[in-house]
């Protein structure tokens, strides 16, 4: 029964109110729903009356639902505050700033940091994404005492009639979508959206100045849509300034495909992305969730392992199958390096890494571990999960150190608005944008010292967003609808010569040339595979590090860095026959 969901008609009651027939909205100000009623247990009772079939993928669904529902019921929405007439006016330049054409910054909503996450479900027709809704509006906790639910074209257009308004009485040169934001997040501190899309340029330049002011005001979304977040207002005019929108849904919803996709065992693909932020109720089963499906339960139940590298343990608290999952402190909190990492990728082909935090300048022996453990997990072609506590652009500066380097920016002149970006991909180089961020400001910031740790942390960003890619999370992982076992097989081959190529330098199962590659790659596991290739070249594995090897070998293996030799101790190669 995977991707589609046997509907049958809800019981004639229901909690609130949802679309009259005319698709306007309606709020919800009646007997809320009494005994705190979650999706999960009406699906429980659909399946249970034999109104619904019970299905894996679906419960897994639902169970997303029950985890917003449930930190719904411990949600207190702020009072809305409505802005003033005069604060919406643009603010007059000063006369230095006019003098040099300067444009003030961009105005920043803050949202409340105790906001929930809410939810982006996508599908195609006939995914249940109706039925879901219905689950999720019908049996919101008690607290929510004001709720909306409406058709996202209608919602637009009671917008634009707002709009209109408000320039009609106060003229143009105000930020009236903010005032419109206020009033509508009066009406519920929840909103539901049935069939998001953006198709008019006009509502293209306004949507994410709109969601951003209904979410500082304390209001979570939820929405259904046919298409994921990326594929909104494709080719539309001037897409490139609905982008921010997209970001904006990509970051503050939690994004669930609804179309159920199995691997070659008939075990569904989780519905989320495989990164979830922030550390609330959601994360653990995020974790849980990706960890039993990259793993394999049914031969290898969960359990300890450890690994030795150079006579030193290696503790992985929880592996199954290919997969080992950690908490962020268990793998980086302790003093772990390269050499840790390699091994863990030979043993394993995806990672769970659980509860990281954002890294300011206080932690940057923590970052400088995550990065060198990002660069391992790339380089070796694994997955990676991870739940973290801030979005991802957030991990290794703080909101407050971007401010910093803001400002500093400005000072030195770095920050403007034309500067390209080196090094960073899309999704960053919007955040940056939308700061007034440039990478020639944050190399001139105090925060770095070295040009590498400068641009490290944006080059980890890049590798993490290509993981989080659904070619890269499913690649090799016999998914059906890409061959099935066939794909999972014939990408093991594919992914063994990789390693032998790009790692002949030294021996994977013995690590014996660890010592070389460390020392001619300065200790970056990116330098690796141009090191390997070096010592290929140079027949160090065959002549040097083995004893009696087809050229003699040395008994004294040397390491170059550049053009210089010298030597390296005996006691630190482990020979290929150890």
């Amino acid at each position: 029964m995977s991707g589609r969901i046997l509907y049958i008609p809800p019981r004639p009651f229901t909690r609130g109110y949802g679309l009259n027939p005319s698709g306007d909205s309606q709020q919800s100000h009646t007997v809320p729903n009494p005994d705190a009623f979650g999706p999960l247990d009406e699906y429980d009772e659909r399946v249970h009356s034999h109104r619904l079939r019970d299905d894996e993928h679906q419960r897994t669904i639902v169970q997303s639902l029950q985890d917003l529902h449930d930190m719904l019921a411990e949600y207190q929405a702020p009072k809305v505050i409505h802005p003033t007439i005069e604060s919406l006016k643009p603010e007059s330049p000063s006369f230095l700033a006019s003098l040099f054409h300067r444009k003030p910054p961009r105005k920043t909503t803050q949202i409340p940091a105790n906001l929930p996450k809410g939810l982006y479900m996508y599908g195609d027709v006939g995914s249940g994404k109706t039925m879901l809704m219905d689950m999720f509006y019908d049996t919101l906790p008690h607290n929510i005492s004001s709720k909306t639910r409406i058709h996202f074209h209608n919602f637009m257009q009671d917008v634009h009639k707002r709009l209109h308004a408000m320039k009609m009485e106060h003229g143009t040169d105000l930020d009236a979508v903010s005032y419109v934001a206020a009033d509508l997040a009066e009406k519920g501190s929840v909103l539901c959206f049935d069939e998001f899309q953006c198709t008019d340029v006009a509502d293209a330049m306004i949507l994410r100045s709109l969601l951003e002011g209904l979410m500082s005001h304390g209001v979570v979304l939820v929405t259904t849509s046919n298409r994921h977040p990326d594929d909104l207002y494709k080719n539309g005019i001037q897409r490139a300034s609905f982008i921010p929108c997209i970001n904006l849904l990509k970051t503050r919803l939690r994004i669930l495909n609804l179309d159920s996709t199995t691997d070659y065992r008939k075990i569904p693909r989780p519905p989320s992305g495989v990164f979830h932020h922030p550390l609330d109720k959601a994360a653990t089963s995020h974790a849980e969730r990706w960890f039993k499906f990259m793993g394999d339960f049914e031969k290898d139940p969960p359990h300890k392992a450890t690994h030795q590298v150079w006579g030193r343990d290696i503790e992985v608290p929880k592996a199954s199958g290919k997969a080992a999952m950690f908490t962020f402190h268990e793998l980086i909190g302790r003093a772990t390096g390269a050499a840790d990492y390699l091994e863990l990728m030979r043993s394993y082909d995806a990672f769970i890494v659980t509860d990281v935090p954002g890294m300011t300048h206080r932690e940057r022996d923590w970052a400088r571990r995550f990065i060198t453990f990002i660069d391992a997990v790339y380089e070796s072609r694994s997955k990676i999960v991870l739940t973290t506590a801030v979005p991802l652009f957030q991990l290794f500066m703080s909101p407050e150190e971007v401010g910093e380097a803001l400002d500093d920016g400005r000072r030195t002149g770095s920050v403007k608005d034309a500067e390209h970006h080196e090094g960073v991909d899309d999704v960053m180089r919007q955040m940056m944008d939308d700061l007034g961020m440039n990478m020639s400001m944050l190399k001139n910031s105090d925060l770095f010292t070295g040009d590498e740790e400068r641009f490290a942390f944006s080059r980890a960003l890049s590798r993490l967003s290509e993981m989080g890619s659904q070619e890269w999370v499913e690649r090799g992982l016999g998914m059906e609808h890409r061959g099935g076992l066939n794909e999972k097989v014939g990408w093991a081959r594919v992914r063994s010569r990789w390693r032998e190529d790009s790692f002949d330098g030294y021996i994977w199962d013995s690590q014996s040339a660890v010592p070389y590659i460390r020392e001619c790659s300065g200790g970056s596991i990116i330098g690796a595979p141009a090191c390997a290739a070096q010592a290929k070249s140079m027949n160090w594995l065959r002549e040097q590090l083995v004893p009696g090897g087809a050229a003699g070998g040395s008994k004294n293996p040397v390491s170059w860095e550049g053009s210089a030799a010298r030597p390296l101790g005996p006691s630190s190669i482990r020979h290929q026959d150890e």
